[in-house]
């Protein structure tokens, strides 16, 4: 089906449809026919320019990443093909170890229109660092991604979610206009926190001039479902994804997606010695990846982050100030 397959690099899905079986024709009409409710949320989506073996599921250390095998580029040129098919925008926050290796693909991106963001430079979790070597990590990458692309770094995501209080003063002092590194959901066991978030409050006002996009959760009370991708995108149903989406979008909040390049690329080389656990995490339906990506980016008009606080900020959205009461 073409929502569980690889897409060949020559097909996009509007090309796809074309010659489609009828089964396939029959599921992407029961997609369509999913209940979608009025609303003005925006799909903001964003991509994590990282390579397979930075993933924190692998446990490859930091002094094996030369000899490991460089994939990234690829796998990103790969993704922009799909995203330029279906005439749409995104982050990329790109972490810095991967722009000086691969500086062609960091202006690739910015010459495509998208926006680049920052993921840090060493893939270490925050809450890991000493401010100062925080603040030195988000720094080298943020004025080597300038250098690049000769446009502002306004973005930051910390490497698996490990946001922390400390860091968002730091943030700010260094020039950033936001962080999008919280899931307001259960928790987890390397995603970081921040005092006030809710999953009813998508963006937050977290200090003045510096936001909060959190990735898209299903509302339980305050938590919510993760509903944003990784590895969440791999193990539900495409349809039920696309229902949820919906859903989000229906209730005129805006949808925040996230990917890695290495989601797309069932190819990459296994690690072995590592937890079943953090095998399963890593490794599930990395086969079907490529298509749902596609047939997501072909089903919803998608902007940058940017755009995303920038429309709030101006007034189309109404900014929460943390610790307000969420609707």
């Amino acid at each position: 089906m073409i929502l569980d397959r690889v897409i060949p690099k020559s097909q996009y899905p509007h090309e796809l449809r074309k010659s489609e079986p009828p089964a396939v024709a029959i599921e992407q009409a029961m997609a369509s026919m999913i209940t979608e409710r009025p609303g003005s949320g925006k799909a903001a989506l964003s991509i994590d320019v990282e390579d397979w073996f930075h993933a924190a599921n692998l446990g490859v250390g930091r002094e094996a990443w030369e000899q490991c095998e460089l994939r990234v580029e690829r796998n990103t040129m790969r993704m922009l093909e799909i995203l330029d098919a279906c005439n749409a925008r995104a982050t990329f926050f790109v972490l810095g170890w991967v722009a000086e290796k691969c500086p062609q693909l960091v202006r690739a991106i910015a010459t495509a229109g998208h926006e680049v963001a920052s993921h840090g430079y060493g893939h270490e979790f925050v809450y890991s660092l000493r401010p100062s070597e925080f603040r030195s990590d988000v720094l080298r990458s943020k004025q080597y991604l300038e250098d690049l692309t000769g446009k502002p770094v306004r973005g930051y995501r910390a490497p698996s979610f490990s946001i922390t209080e400390w860091a968002i003063p730091i943030l700010q002092d260094a020039g950033f206009d936001y962080d999008s590194s919280v899931v307001p959901s259960v928790a987890h066991d390397r995603y970081g926190r921040l005092d006030g978030m809710d999953a009813g409050r998508p963006v937050v006002l977290l200090r003045d001039g510096f936001y909060e996009v959190c990735i898209s959760c299903i509302r339980l009370g305050k938590r919510g479902i993760p509903w944003g991708g990784g590895g969440y995108f791999r193990v539900v149903p495409y349809l039920l994804w696309l229902w949820g989406v919906r859903r989000i979008l229906g209730t005129g909040m805006p949808y925040i997606f996230y990917i890695h390049p290495w989601e797309i690329d069932p190819g990459q080389p296994r690690v072995t010695g590592i937890k079943a656990t953090h095998r399963f995490r890593h490794r599930v339906n990395l086969q079907r990846c490529e298509g749902r990506f596609a047939a997501l980016v072909d089903a919803f008009e998608w902007i940058p982050l940017c755009d995303l606080v920038d429309g709030w900020n101006a007034g189309r959205g109404s900014p929460h100030l943390r610790g307000s009461p969420s609707r």
